[in-house]
C-alpha cells in the first residue's frame, strides 16, 4: 500500500506523519496491516487516513500527530454506541479491575448480565458469553447442530469469519458475494465442510424454501440478521420463522450490528419474532470486548453435550462493560437518539444529493446508515469525499454509525460540509475531469459487499 507519491508534500499528508509511519511498520510486522479489515486505511483512502488514534471521547478522535476529528463514519465500527469513553462505563470497569479482573473463581457480573439479558428478551432463559461477534456466533451455529444432530446451516447476511461460515465459497466461490465480500477465499477452511453452509437473500422467501426442500431433514439452523439494509416484507421474518420450526431447524437471528440500536435489546423485539437463539456482542459493551448468545433453555442447554470453554470468557472487564452500558441504553431510551440522528444523517444525505445533482443510494436503518455513489468511479469518488472531509477535521465516509455522544449541532455542521463535498464531486463529474487526478490518497478498494 502507497500513497500518491506525487502528493507527498500535501497538508493531508504532512499532518499524519507519526501515523504513516505506524502504518508503514505495521505493513511490516501484521499480516493485513490490522486486526480488522474494516479498519485497514485502504477501506478509505490509503496515504490520507490517519488509521491510529491517541484518544478518543465523546464523538472525538486524536490521531498520533494531535489533530482532532469530529467521527461521523464508523464509530468503533459500530461497538461504540454511548460514545467514546463513556464516563459512566468506563467507572464501571475501573471498579472492576481494581477488584481484581480474574481469579480462580468466577465473577458476579456474568449472573447478573444474564438476567438482565433474559429480562429484555422475555423469550429467552439462558445465556452463554464469549468476548466477541464472530465466535458468538460460531458458538450458536455449534450449539444449534448438537442440538438438532443436522449439519447444514441455512444463512443470510455477514455472520464472521470462521470455518462454518467461510465454507459456503468451498462448493461456490460466489455464494458470499452478496453478504461479504465478492470472491473471498475459503483457504484454510477444510472441504470436508463443502455444502454444510448454504446461503438466501433477505426478503427471498423461495431461496430458503428450496435449500429445505433440497436438503430435507438435514438443516439445523437458519442464521440471519434480523435487519440491515433493508426492512423485511411480507412478514419474511415471520415466514422465516415459520419455516425453521416446520422444518426441525434453529433459528438464530444475529443481533451483533443490529442489536440495540433500535430497541433495548434486539431488533427483533421490534418485529414480534422470538427465535431460538440470539447473538449479541459490538454495542453491549461500548467498546470492552463481550458476546452474548442468549436462547431457549433446552436448546442452550446443548452446551453440555459438546465442548465450549475458554478461559477470557471468565474475565470481569466485559460483564461489567455490558451491565453498565445496557443498564444506561435502557433509562436513556437511547434508541430515540440514535434513529433521530441516524435519521437526520440519510436526510441531509439525500437532500445534498438532491440540491448538487448528484446521484446517490442510500439504505441502512438509520442508526446504521450508508450510501453509494452511482457510476464506475464511486470508489475513487468515495476516497475524495472521505478527503474532501478529512481536510475540515471530520472522520467521514460513505457509512455512519450512530452514537448516542453524537449531538444535532454536529450533525447539522457535517451536513454543510457534506452538501459542499458533494457539490464538489458533481462539478468534478460534469467536467468530466478524472477523479483519480484529484485525489491526494488512493482510491477506496472494495470492502464489505452489503457495506461499500
Amino acid at each position: 500500500m502507497k500513497s500518491n507519491t506525487q502528493n507527498k508534500d500535501h497538508p493531508l499528508i504532512r499532518k499524519i506523519k507519526l501515523s504513516l509511519q505506524f502504518q508503514q511498520k505495521a505493513i511490516w510486522c501484521i499480516p493485513g496491516m490490522t486486526q480488522l479489515l474494516s479498519k485497514r486505511p485502504d477501506q478509505f483512502s490509503n496515504g490520507i487516513w490517519p488509521g491510529y488514534f491517541s484518544k478518543a471521547k465523546g464523538a472525538y478522535i486524536w490521531d498520533l500527530d494531535g489533530n482532532r476529528y469530529l467521527d461521523m463514519s464508523i464509530s468503533g465500527i459500530g461497538a461504540n454506541v454511548l460514545g467514546y469513553a463513556d464516563e459512566d462505563v468506563d467507572r464501571a470497569v475501573i471498579h472492576a479491575i481494581r477488584q481484581g479482573v480474574s481469579c480462580s473463581l468466577n465473577c458476579p457480573e456474568e449472573v447478573e448480565l444474564a438476567e438482565l439479558l433474559c429480562e429484555l428478551h422475555p423469550w429467552a432463559e439462558k445465556v452463554r458469553f464469549t468476548r466477541s461477534g464472530g465466535e458468538s456466533l460460531a458458538l450458536a451455529v455449534r450449539i444449534a447442530r448438537a442440538y438438532t444432530g443436522r449439519d447444514i446451516v441455512a444463512f443470510c447476511g455477514y455472520h464472521g469469519w470462521h470455518d462454518w461460515y467461510l465454507s459456503a465459497n468451498i462448493s461456490d466461490g460466489k455464494n458470499l458475494n452478496e453478504h461479504l465480500i465478492p470472491g473471498i477465499s475459503p483457504k484454510g477452511v477444510p472441504h470436508s465442510l463443502k455444502g454444510t453452509a448454504l446461503p438466501f437473500r433477505y426478503n427471498h422467501l423461495d431461496e430458503l424454501k428450496t435449500i429445505f426442500e433440497e436438503h430435507r431433514g438435514q438443516v439445523g439452523a437458519v442464521v440471519m440478521e434480523p435487519i440491515r439494509n433493508y426492512e423485511p416484507k411480507n412478514n419474511f421474518l415471520g415466514e422465516v420463522k415459520n419455516l425453521a420450526r416446520k422444518n426441525g431447524a434453529v433459528l438464530v437471528m444475529d443481533e451483533v450490528s443490529a442489536g440495540f440500536r433500535i430497541a433495548p435489546g434486539g431488533a427483533h423485539l421490534n418485529y414480534n419474532i422470538q427465535p431460538d437463539i440470539a447473538v449479541f456482542a459490538k454495542a453491549i459493551g461500548n467498546g470492552y470486548p463481550i458476546g452474548a448468545i442468549i436462547g431457549v433453555g433446552n436448546i442452550m442447554d446443548a452446551v453440555q453435550s459438546t465442548f465450549i470453554s475458554s478461559t477470557n470468557w471468565t474475565e470481569r472487564v466485559g460483564p461489567s462493560a455490558a451491565l453498565a452500558t445496557i443498564r444506561k441504553f435502557k433509562n436513556l431510551n437511547a434508541h430515540h437518539h440514535l434513529v433521530e440522528i441516524g435519521s437526520m444523517v440519510q436526510a441531509g444525505w439525500r437532500r445534498a444529493a438532491e440540491r448538487t445533482g448528484l446521484k446517490i443510494d442510500v439504505s441502512g436503518i438509520a442508526p446504521l446508515s450508508r450510501f453509494i455513489f452511482q457510476g464506475n468511479d464511486y470508489l475513487s469518488k468515495k476516497a475524495f469525499f472521505i478527503q474532501f472531509m478529512l481536510e475540515r477535521e471530520i472522520l467521514a465516509s460513505n457509512l455512519f454509525y450512530a452514537m448516542y455522544a453524537h449531538t444535532e449541532e454536529q450533525v447539522a455542521n457535517y451536513l454543510t460540509v457534506v452538501e459542499e463535498a458533494f457539490d464538489q464531486i458533481a462539478k468534478i463529474e460534469k467536467e468530466g475531469v478524472d477523479f483519480n487526478r484529484v485525489l491526494v490518497g488512493e482510491p477506496s478498494v472494495a470492502g464489505f459487499g452489503r457495506l461499500i
